[in-house]
This record gives structure tokens, sequence and C-alpha cells, in this order.
């Protein structure tokens, strides 16, 4: 079994990474500090959003997945979105990042 940091503090590094960066960076939704899945909503402005979820690959590995699909999607559909993955999981994090590059301080994006 690996260790992981508590999602707070997973967050908090997020958004002082993007600080640091220039980068605009809220929490939208605050879920359970030490275990609450955390979901990113990234949005690129005029080229849309996209939502990333932290799943496990084959290998086991911590890995980012778009939750919505390949494309970008418009703002009103990424926030829909993660209005319903809240309802199904009221412990979920999200972070909303504002960057044209859509860069993600959770994957070493930074």
């Amino acid at each position: 079994m690996s260790t992981r940091l508590k999602s707070r503090l997973r967050i908090q590094a997020a958004v002082r990474l993007c600080s640091a960066a220039g980068i605009s960076a809220m929490v939208v939704a605050r879920g359970d500090e030490d275990a609450g899945q955390i979901l990113l909503k990234i949005n690129r402005f005029e080229a849309g959003c996209e939502v990333l979820a932290e799943v496990r690959n084959q290998n086991g590995e911590l890995v980012w997945m778009r939750g919505t699909g390949e494309a970008l999607i418009n703002e009103i559909d990424a926030d829909a979105y993660l209005a319903r993955q809240r309802q199904i999981d009221p412990d979920l994090w999200v972070l909303e990042i504002e960057d044209r590059d859509g860069r993600n301080p959770l994957a070493g994006g930074f």
C-alpha cells in the first residue's frame, strides 16, 4: 500500500504552485480533508475547459484522465459535469485553474 498526502495538503500545494507561476487557482468545492478525490477544472479560456480526475492505470499507478472526453468543452458543460459528480460524491474537491496552456500542478505541470 502506498502512502499519499492528504487531499487538503495536495490542494494547498497546487494553489501555491499556481500562485508562484502567476496562474489563477481557486478551490471551488472542499471535500474530505484526508482522502477526498480531487477533480481539476482547467479553463483554457477561448479554447474551452477540461475536467481531470485522478485514476489508477493498468499498472496501478495514479494518472490524470479527462472525465469529460478527449475534446475540450465549454465552461457551462464543465460546471454541470462537476455538479453531477459532487451530487454523487460530496467528498470531492474541485480546484479550478485558469491557464491557457492547460498545465496541471498536481502532475508536475510547472
